[in-house]
């Protein structure tokens, strides 16, 4: 990208920004309350170990997301947020590009799954083929840069009510077999980037006579896709450790500490997402430090208050889904203090992918990978469930404080006197929320 213009004075983040994340969340929520009550259906429909297998695979199937998506939905928004005329050459290359990491994608679970002996390895293999519908989703780049998420949560509202109607289904026939249900949560899923493509294609430009290039489009998305595996990966990868040395039941038992983690930061990851576009020109305009700063700091000071919350609460949480689920309480309280850390590094990476530096987002997101790695393989070992998530608590703080020092030494100003003082509002709110608590806990 371009050097950026002589900075100006900061803005206050867009309305339409949080107007979007509080859309993105909305939908979010919605989808969460389906999982919610898929995972408390199965956790008593199915045995620990084929619970603990649908919770791997479906684990496994975010790492195929990001395979299929490579980068490409980033790099569409960077090229095309301040050059509309881009969107319908960088929709083709980047369609052409999705089909191809869809095909891999589905090869490799599908077939890996067949060669693996798996149980249900036919349902598994069909399910995988639901990413390459991702080619679809595509067509919503024009929702993206104009920040306008109405009709794209929507669509997702519908997808995941699908998933779960199929889940009732299983549930209510008897189903015992976990991949089936996978299958069917991969329908809705499939179902919902068709619906996504219907909805946004009417608001497409019109056909060009030339396209882009894909080379230039595939150099630019690798390096942040690659990225995005690295950070599926060190936020997945634990399941094999725990797989492998504490068997399947605990996995059921990790993975649902992790969902509630997941649902913890969806704000984290919303807001950046709704906020790219609008990061992209601010980087152009010469403010990016200010703007990713003023992004964080107000997210950063809730999730103090929701995990100090949350803090006493742990073990009655996870016990509503079983009293062998309790087991994963201490495990939840590290991850509780990822989510903090997630929160400050989801603003400040995708700052940095908002100035170009694809190659910095790769390089941290390869060090978080080989961390994690070391980490689970010293700690899983010695501290079963909770040493996984020891290993992503490091994870994610050492990712937080890269982004930071990567921003800063570009110059980027991320503690100028006006707005440092509001980092304390994260510690200080987990505080007040974890001494609130006490007066209804014993």
């Amino acid at each position: 990208m371009s050097s950026p213009a002589p900075a100006r004075p900061p803005r206050s983040v867009p309305a339409r920004v949080w107007h979007g994340t509080g859309l993105l969340v909305i939908g979010r929520l919605w989808g969460s309350a389906c999982t919610l009550l898929t995972l408390y259906l199965l956790a008593h429909d199915l045995s620990g170990e084929g619970f603990g297998r649908l919770t791997f695979y479906l684990a496994l199937f975010m790492l195929l997301d990001s395979l299929v998506d490579l980068g490409t939905g980033q790099v569409a928004v960077q090229r095309t947020a301040s050059d509309p005329d881009r969107v319908w050459g960088v929709l083709q290359a980047t369609r052409r590009i999705r089909l191809s990491t869809g095909i891999l994608g589905a090869l490799l679970v599908g077939g890996g799954t067949w060669l693996a002996g798996e149980s249900g390895a036919g349902w598994i293999f069909l399910a995988s083929l639901y990413p390459i519908t991702h080619v679809l989703e595509l067509s919503t780049l024009v929702f993206k840069n104009q920040i306008a998420w109405s009709r794209p949560v929507a669509v997702r509202m519908v997808a995941a009510g699908s998933s779960l109607t199929g889940v009732l289904i299983g549930h209510r026939l008897g189903w015992e077999e976990p991949a089936l249900f996978l299958f069917v949560i991969a329908v809705g899923s499939t179902f919902g980037n068709v619906l996504l493509h219907l909805v946004g294609r009417r608001h497409l430009p019109a056909r060009k006579e030339h396209g882009e290039r894909i080379l230039p489009i595939l150099k630019a998305a690798l390096p942040i896709g690659i990225a995005g595996l690295c950070q599926q990966a060190y936020f997945y990868i634990d399941n094999l450790f725990v797989r492998a040395i504490e068997g399947e039941e605990l996995v059921g038992h990790y993975n649902l500490a992790v969902r509630v983690m997941s649902y913890g930061i969806m704000l984290a990851v919303y807001a950046p997402l709704a906020a790219l576009p609008w990061l992209t020109r601010e980087y152009a305009a010469g403010r990016l430090g200010p703007a990713v700063t003023r992004l964080a700091q107000p997210m950063f000071a809730l999730a103090g208050l929701g995990t100090g919350l949350l803090w006493r609460f742990c073990e009655p949480l996870l016990g509503l889904f079983g009293e062998n689920f309790v087991d994963a309480g201490p495990s939840l309280r590290w991850l509780l203090g990822a989510t903090l850390g997630v929160y400050v590094g989801a603003s400040l990476l995708t700052g940095v992918v908002a100035a170009g530096r694809g190659s910095s987002v790769l390089g941290i997101s390869a060090c978080a990978l080989a961390l994690n790695l070391a980490g689970n393989t010293w700690l899983v070992p010695r501290h079963g469930i909770e040493g996984a998530a020891i290993a992503t608590f490091a994870t994610e703080i050492f990712v937080a404080a890269s982004a930071a020092l990567v921003l800063t030494r570009a110059g980027e100003r991320l503690f100028e006197k006006a707005l440092a003082w509001r980092w304390i509002g994260g510690p200080a709110l987990f505080i007040l929320g974890w001494a609130a608590t006490s007066i209804v806990t014993p």
